[in-house]
């Protein structure tokens, strides 16, 4: 493959966890091959992850960036790193001087560990908790070195710290607290429902993606950006073509320009060739049923209701949901809140096909009357119809009907169409 002087985007950024790795923390075979290709054809890639450097590595190796002049964004863009020559571009690390308040409500509360990284190790008070274990093997058995005093060992000011709970409240609690308290001086990211990160103020992947696209002389509309979660928000906003994974959290996804399929299920590789390696007319908003169906399973609702799209066309959808454990009411029918659920579900379906680029639409009202029953067993079927589409808002007729064409419930969905931003 060689070289495209007339590439749409020249620059490529990659969350690692929940995007560019599945589950296991794998790279996909169909992974490593799209990443190469687009590589070879002139686009850099960067590795933009809130693991340390060092957690990055051998991903970066495999994906040979070393070669072609790639990038690894560590510590959620506290530290910027050219790989074809293992220079430092950019570090911004923690004033030491800020920490102690932080360290000491963090080990005033049993159900929360801190720990931090310094010269190529994990560095933790809690060397045996098992959020630092899985911290070490996720990056590639990084040394772990145990300590009395977590501020105390660090002989220079930290990147990154992190705080890990099986307490998803806790965290949140302690992010709110601590974010009243350091106002502007630190930034907190809940990089999932059990690790909050702690960098500079001023630092997160999109103002580092920024500033690198001003030393690579590159526009933003040429770089496309890939996440899953908070910590990825600020890249896909920068980005020309900010990018969700279908596993990633409601907001990153409102906030995206493209939703690709999840991170088990080919998503890097069906975005690369959809966008680079065999681009396609009118990207943005281009769906199919087959597509549109990968991007929700897993854990979205539709997925938890069994809710399937069988056809989609412009101004016309059809849903299927099964009658059973996930959507009965206790007397064995189909529960009404369900039912609104699977009727929002294909309206939103429909506006997403009727989007034009930059546009995301929002569910506002749900109205309907439940008719008839529908018995555990039975497939019931979502048929809707726009009856009103404005430049401001969409109006749907849903139809429920039961396996044997009986009308179950007549649904209006409105939903309000917005500029993305």
């Amino acid at each position: 493959m060689t070289q495209r002087d007339n590439l749409p985007y020249k620059l490529v950024a990659l969350d690692l966890d929940g995007t560019l790795v599945d589950d296991q923390k794998r790279l996909l075979p169909s992974t490593i091959s799209s990443v190469m290709a687009i590589q070879e054809l002139g686009v850099k890639v960067v590795l933009a992850s809130g693991r340390p450097t060092f957690g990055c590595r051998a991903i970066a190796k495999t994906l040979r960036l070393d070669q072609y002049g790639g990038y690894i964004l560590s510590y959620n863009g506290g530290k910027l790193t050219s790989m074809d020559d293992g220079k430092i571009l950019a570090r911004r690390a923690i004033p030491k001087k800020l920490l102690p308040y932080l360290y000491e409500e963090v080990k005033k509360r049993p159900e929360l560990t801190i720990f931090s990284y310094e010269q190529q190790m994990i560095v933790s008070d809690t060397p045996d908790d098992h959020y630092v274990l899985e911290e070490q093997r996720v990056d590639g058995g990084m040394p772990i070195k145990g300590v009395e005093n977590l501020l105390d060992a660090l002989t220079r000011d930290p990147l990154k710290l992190a705080i890990t709970s099986d307490n998803t409240q806790a965290l949140y609690l302690l992010k709110e607290e601590m974010e009243a308290y350091y106002g502007d001086q630190l930034n907190f990211f809940l990089t999932n429902e059990h690790f909050l990160d702690v960098v500079p103020s001023g630092v997160d992947k999109g103002s580092t993606l920024e500033f690198l696209l001003e030393e690579l002389g590159i526009d933003r509309s040429e770089l496309i950006a890939v996440g899953d979660s908070y910590n990825d928000l600020g890249m896909i906003q920068v980005a020309g073509l900010g990018v969700a994974m279908a596993n990633a959290t409601e907001a990153v996804k409102r906030s995206a320009d493209y939703v690709t399929t999840s991170n088990n299920a080919d998503g890097i590789s069906h975005l690369l060739n959809k966008f680079i390696i065999h681009p396609e007319p009118d990207n943005v908003g281009d769906l199919s049923v087959d597509l549109l169906n990968q991007m929700m399973e897993g854990n979205t609702l539709m997925g938890t209701l069994g809710i399937r799209c069988t056809r989609l066309e412009e101004g016309y959808v059809e849903c299927t949901m099964p009658v059973d454990g996930r959507t009965q009411q206790p007397m064995g029918i189909l529960h009404g809140g369900a039912t609104l659920a699977l009727a929002e579900t294909a309206a939103g379906y429909g506006s997403l096909l009727l989007l034009r680029e930059n546009e995301i639409q929002v569910g506002m009202q749900v109205s309907g009357n439940h008719i008839s029953s529908a018995h555990v067993g039975d497939t019931v079927t979502a048929v809707g119809r726009i009856i009103h589409r404005g430049r401001s808002s969409h109006v749907w007729n849903i139809d429920i009907l039961s396996g044997r064409g009986k009308l179950i419930s007549s649904i209006r969905v409105v939903n309000s169409i917005l500029n993305k931003r």
